[in-house]
């Protein structure tokens, strides 16, 4: 997958902005507080409707300005379409090839993003909820009917929630639509849970040994941790085990008035052997985790989508020794788009200087510095 052009208009500090990505490495430099950061969050928002650093989609928009537009050329499977999103403050518009998407899970399957960028290392200090985001994230990207599946999951818990607040209160409910709306949701739940799982597993095929390569560690891996007994995922008799930790809770979940089970609850943990990195890692080997579990979702992607995901690296050499440097070169291709940022060129490799084309970036202006034939 290549991101050949992108048009921003009214999109954070951009009034106006141009560009032409070149297939391989593209690196773009400049002083802090230039655009960089902003540059590749436009990206991110293209493909994935959401921005990976603001909750808030009026956030987006110029200082002064009604509307945001992101408008890409991308190519897949050699196949060139027109993507483009629109941001108002009330609404969120999509289309691909001038054609208006309603769903938004036939939109953001269609352009795959990875990105990396320095407030990553949250994904692993920070709450298990930025930890559900990012797998809701990454499912829906592969998968457009997971994106169906959490979204009927989420209308769900929001029914039962409401039943126990007023349960919680004293008031009377009809107890055999409860029943359904929860029998609904554990079917829901256990979809969500199978397919966390083999997302986990296909992980850790590929995290433990890119983590070796950078770190020369052994025996990192990813654990997918429910807040359910589940055993089994296979179980065909998984539902009623689910049942029962439903019905064992109820009476607690009527005290909170809210759902206390489910996938809205699940989290996961960063592990070298028994060790929880969260816990016991230091700042740099939780910042190589985070990387290398962003890098073992390339060869998923290119497994299941049958195309290479756009690879975004916003400052990610800075911070890195040499020889982690060059150790993480391997995974840094021309078989794969990538989009780096940088302030100093000094801070990456010169050979991957020299096969990239390089932007300078300058109050929000992008300039070419040195072009790559499409060929080299």
């Amino acid at each position: 997958m290549i991101l050949k052009k992108i048009e921003l208009r009214n999109f954070r500090n951009y009034e106006k902005l141009s560009a032409r990505f070149y297939k391989g490495i593209n690196i773009i430099y400049g002083d802090n507080a230039q655009g960089k950061t902003n540059l590749l969050e436009s990206i991110y928002v293209l493909g994935l409707t959401k921005s990976h650093r603001s909750f808030i989609d009026n956030h987006l928009i110029r200082n002064g300005c009604e509307s945001l537009s992101i408008t890409g050329i991308v190519t897949g499977n050699l196949l060139d379409k027109k993507q483009e999103i629109t941001i108002d403050n009330h609404n969120k518009y999509f289309k691909i090839d001038d054609n208006s998407i309603k769903k938004v899970s036939d939109y953001i399957s269609s352009m795959n993003i990875i990105i990396f960028y320095p407030d990553d290392l949250e994904l692993l200090k920070g709450s298990p909820q930025l930890r559900r985001k990012y797998l809701n994230v990454e499912l829906s990207q592969l998968y457009g009917s997971y994106y169906v599946v959490m979204n009927d999951y989420n209308k769900l818990l929001k029914i039962r929630n409401d039943y126990l607040k007023k349960l919680s209160k004293g008031k009377s409910i009809d107890q055999n639509y409860f029943d359904i709306v929860t029998s609904y949701l554990i079917d829901k739940a256990i979809v969500i849970y199978q397919m966390r799982t083999k997302y986990i597993e296909k992980i850790n095929e590929h995290c433990s040994l890119i983590y070796q390569d950078i770190m020369n560690v052994e025996n990192f891996h990813i654990c997918y941790v429910p807040n359910v007994e589940i055993g089994d995922i296979k179980d065909p008799n998984l539902k009623d085990k689910l049942w029962k930790q439903f019905e064992d809770k109820l009476d607690y979940d009527i005290k909170l008035a809210m759902t206390t089970l489910g996938p809205h609850k699940d989290d996961m943990e960063f592990m070298i052997d028994t060790r929880n990195l969260k816990q016991y890692g230091s700042q740099g080997q939780q910042r190589i985790a985070v990387l290398a579990l962003k890098l073992a979702e390339i060869p998923i992607f290119k497994k299941y989508k049958d195309t290479a995901p756009i690879l975004l690296l916003d400052d990610v050499f800075s911070e890195l020794s040499d020889d982690k440097k060059n150790n993480l070169m391997k995974y840094i291709s021309k078989d794969i788009q990538t989009i780096i940022t940088t302030t100093e060129l000094n801070n990456l490799d010169e050979k991957l200087v020299k096969k990239s084309k390089l932007f300078k970036i300058e109050n929000g202006k992008l300039i070419k510095v040195k072009e790559v034939k499409e060929n080299e």
